[in-house]
């Protein structure tokens, strides 16, 4: 199967080049991306030109009610949706994130925007501000839709919700968005496309999707056009700096790496709730969606005198959860997107190794259900510890995307408030 591309109102292939895409699981070739041949520039037009003009027709209570069928009909398709996700190494558990989580952004949008803004094409803000002394010459704000494109560089851990909490927000706006997924995990955000395109939901031009390299589209965006991206900050950066984004002040938003943290009081301890709930919620955020979240905990910041304590009950609650085949109901924790992403947190692994102690896991030795390490994007759950937080700098800069999570001793509470401040302002 070769991913298409939806431009200018038609599913189009690339002309060549196609990369291969594997089943984490299985490790079989499941489909091949190209965006080679895309007309580009034409696609930016498309949208600016047909797109646009037809969202902008709408008033905000119109866009709202089109985004609430649009997620009704998604659901009613949901399990064609989980089927797919499989492939991307998600259990139901982690797919219901994704897939329902991501549809419950449309529902969610759909219900703010009729009940917070007016059924009007346009926003007034705020009470008109007088600008001379005789109140002869006064201003009013008004909130009108940009009259460009918004460009959705998405990561390849949420092919669902990633899409949806993007383009709810944008159509809503009444911009015309296009999307451009992660190729490693593009094929289940395609299939959600092609159904929302047979949905005929949405004006046409108001969604086009990218399956493969954006190309030369950065040559040609305006500052009437958009760009969001997530990913790591390395590639972020790097688009960030592009010269037409510097020189036309192109509006760019980035997510990135974030070294989120979880802080233990000094009080909860052993035999306490408290202590407890930190243990589950730690060892779920480790192993929900094998640790492939933007909002996973990566270092666990513990008072020094409970660090044995945290380790043995962490390593515990870990050594209790089945990795394997997603679809086997026996499983909690699949594989990684794809192989390079093992390759990529093992390198990340490797180099927190050189200031921190592994504690628990193996990357070599480790069980699995229903499913090989040879033929899988397979990753355990492991644990390192940090001796000297304030010296040892790594775990506080390298993320490892993936189950992978770093114990933190303190001895005063100011000294985990700076710890956690060393992550440079992450998520969590």
């Amino acid at each position: 199967m070769v991913l298409e591309s939806y431009i200018e109102g038609e599913w189009q292939k690339g002309s060549g080049g196609a990369t291969p895409l594997y089943h984490a699981v299985n490790g079989n070739e499941i489909a091949q991306i190209s965006s080679t041949g895309i007309d580009f520039k034409g696609m930016l037009e498309y949208g600016r030109n047909v797109g646009g003009p037809s969202l902008r027709a709408l008033t905000f209570h119109e866009r709202a009610r089109r985004i609430k069928a649009l997620a009704k009909y998604l659901m009613d398709r949901k399990e064609e949706f989980y089927k797919l996700s499989a492939a991307t190494g998600a259990t139901k558990r982690d797919s219901w994130i994704d897939i329902e989580g991501g549809i419950g952004t449309l529902f969610s949008y759909s219900s703010k925007a009729r009940r917070e803004l007016p059924d009007e094409s346009f926003y007034v803000d705020g009470a008109l501000e007088p600008l001379s002394k005789e109140g002869t010459f006064v201003g009013q704000h008004l909130c009108v839709p940009l009259q460009g494109i918004a460009l959705h560089i998405n990561a390849f851990n949420f092919p669902c919700w990633g899409m949806l909490e993007k383009i709810a927000p944008t159509l809503l706006a009444g911009v015309p968005a296009i999307v451009k997924p992660a190729s490693l995990t593009a094929y289940l955000t395609e299939l959600m496309v092609r159904r929302i395109v047979e949905s005929k939901l949405l004006p046409e031009g108001a969604l086009q999707l990218i399956c493969g390299s954006v190309g030369d589209t950065f040559e040609h965006l305006t500052c009437q056009d958009i760009v969001t991206f997530t990913g790591s900050a390395q590639t972020g950066i790097k688009l960030k700096s592009h010269p037409n984004i510097l020189t036309n002040s192109i509006r760019f938003n980035m997510e990135a790496d974030s070294l989120n943290c979880s802080i233990l009081g000094p009080d909860a301890t052993p035999g306490k709730e408290e202590f407890d709930l930190f243990i589950r919620e730690v060892a779920n955020e480790i192993t929900v969606k094998a640790g492939q979240k933007c909002t996973a905990i990566r270092r666990i910041i513990v008072p020094e005198k409970l660090v044995s304590d945290v380790r043995e009950a962490l390593s515990e609650r870990l050594r209790k959860v089945p990795v394997g085949d997603p679809t086997n109901e026996a499983v909690r924790m699949g594989p990684l997107a794809g192989k390079p992403q093992v390759e990529e947190v093992l390198s990340r692994v490797t180099q927190l190794a050189k200031e921190c102690e592994l504690i628990y896991g193996s990357v070599d030795n480790f069980d699995l259900i229903g499913a090989t390490k040879e033929k899988g994007a397979f990753c355990p759950p492991l644990l390192l510890y940090c001796d000297k937080p304030f010296s040892k700098m790594a775990v506080h800069e390298t993320e490892a995307f993936g189950p992978v999570s770093t114990i933190i001793p303190y001895e005063k509470f100011t000294d985990a408030i700076e710890l956690s401040k060393l992550g440079k302002g992450s998520l969590v």
